[in-house]
């Protein structure tokens, strides 16, 4: 079925709260897909973004392994490789209808987004995987829980700010996500991974 109305922030939060964040992707975007292009095209659109992005992160894994085992033309390649998959990735994600728009939407879109994912699905499959008795999954949900939470923060704070553009460095945690605004902490208030862990953002970073 195609959504033909339109639907604001507030109100797609809330389906998505509502609904789950696999029926965002999958029913909610595929079905704007739709508008433009045919059930099955829109389909293809999806799987092969999903297949490209995960090729991404999979082939930057491919190649942190491969420097440590001191292989470093093989990791040059996996490196190539990926970003040759971020730009299929790219082109697929372009194809879906409003995907990217004005900075202030996709501020307010990425804002709602985070703290649905930190309030409803982690809080879910955090639960599911206690319940399941998979203590390492379930670390790794609490801890993405805590991290969407400070990411919803920060796009809080760029949202207030946006016509002055604070200026300000990023530092990601390396091992739970957790991004800083302006200075390192000596240990990450997540997963407690010390200040060496941290790498900061550049600012032209894609």
């Amino acid at each position: 079925m195609v959504m033909a109305m339109k639907i604001g922030f507030r109100d797609l939060w809330v389906l998505v709260c509502r609904e789950g964040f696999y029926w965002f992707f999958v029913k909610w975007l595929g079905e704007k897909v739709c508008l433009v292009l045919k059930d099955r095209t829109a389909d293809n659109v999806h799987l092969a973004f999903v297949g490209e992005a995960k090729a991404v992160v999979r082939l930057g894994l491919f190649a942190e392994k491969a420097e440590e085992e001191g292989l470093p033309q093989i990791a040059h390649l996996f490196r190539a490789m990926a970003a040759a998959e971020k730009v299929h990735a790219h082109r697929h994600f372009k194809q879906l209808e409003g995907s990217v728009k004005d900075t202030q939407s996709n501020l307010e879109l990425a804002f709602q987004r985070e703290t649905c994912v930190a309030g409803v699905e982690y809080v879910r499959m955090l639960r599911e995987a206690e319940e399941d008795g998979e203590a390492d999954a379930a670390l790794v949900f609490s801890q993405a829980r805590d991290v969407e939470e400070g990411h919803a923060k920060l796009y809080k704070k760029a949202l207030d700010h946006l016509i002055a553009q604070r200026r300000t460095e990023y530092y990601v945690c390396r091992v739970c996500g957790y991004v800083a605004d302006g200075k390192v902490p000596e240990n990450c208030p997540i997963c407690g991974a010390p200040k060496a862990k941290f790498q900061k953002v550049n600012s032209n970073e894609n």
